[in-house]
């Protein structure tokens, strides 16, 4: 089952959303699965009070609400340590875009929403989550761990040994091109050495990769451009 969740204080807008959601759900190639549950709440306060009993795996989340802001309810779910949650944000000025990186919004949809647009950003989710739940297996000489792949903020290699750096590190004797073939796409290596999560960054100079949390990767000679590009093909 996929639980939707609508805050918006619009009656209006939610039903809208919910017709379109309801659209997307029986559409054949979407991607949706066979049960799709979809709540309505009509304020940011309204689905933190359910939020524990009734998490949702997608939130269509409206920005500007009279109380609690959008920005400031993911903001909120992100420090309960929810970072599956697939958050959209619903917005009819694009001035708060760059407030989504902060809570890794998954896309912003400007108002009046395009129906293609929702239906594309709504099984983009779904890949998302998908991949959200895998893990990879790290033995170490101490243990075998399964880490989720969405923890990795990027791996190093040095001399013959790697360190997964997630929640926690992980060091291992292996080859980096080893572990490189169980990741995905939101992962890009940079130079010989690094491999880093593209989700995880948050500033990009000429010499270096800034990374949620804290954490720097640092950048050979001409990698900056090629960082630039994947973040943006990641964005789109």
């Amino acid at each position: 089952m996929l639980n939707i969740s609508l805050c918006d204080d619009s009656a209006q807008e939610r039903a809208f959303l919910g017709q379109l959601v309801s659209e997307w759900s029986a559409l054949p190639g979407a991607g949706a699965p066979d049960g799709v549950r979809v709540r309505e709440y009509p304020s940011a306060e309204a689905l933190l009070f359910s939020y524990a009993e009734e998490p949702p795996d997608i939130l269509l989340l409206d920005i500007e609400m009279p109380g609690l802001s959008g920005v400031d309810l993911a903001k909120r779910l992100r420090q309960d340590g929810n970072r599956l949650l697939q958050i959209i944000f619903i917005t009819a000025y694009s001035d708060y875009i760059a407030e989504g990186y902060d809570v890794a919004a998954l896309h912003y949809l400007l108002k009046p929403v395009e129906r293609e647009k929702l239906f594309s950003v709504l099984s983009r989710a779904v890949e998302r989550i998908a991949d959200d739940g895998k893990k990879l297996v790290l033995e170490t000489p101490d243990e075998t761990a399964l880490v989720p792949i969405c923890d990795i903020k990027f791996i190093e290699v040095i001399k013959n040994y790697v360190t997964v750096h997630a929640e926690r590190d992980y060091t291992l004797k292996m080859p980096l091109k080893d572990i490189e073939r169980d990741l995905d796409g939101r992962f890009l290596r940079v130079g010989r050495s690094y491999i880093v999560n593209l989700r995880y960054i948050v500033r990009v100079t000429r010499s270096e990769i800034f990374l949620k949390g804290g954490g720097t990767v640092p950048l050979p000679r001409g990698g900056y451009e090629k960082v630039n590009r994947a973040i943006i093909a990641m964005k789109g």
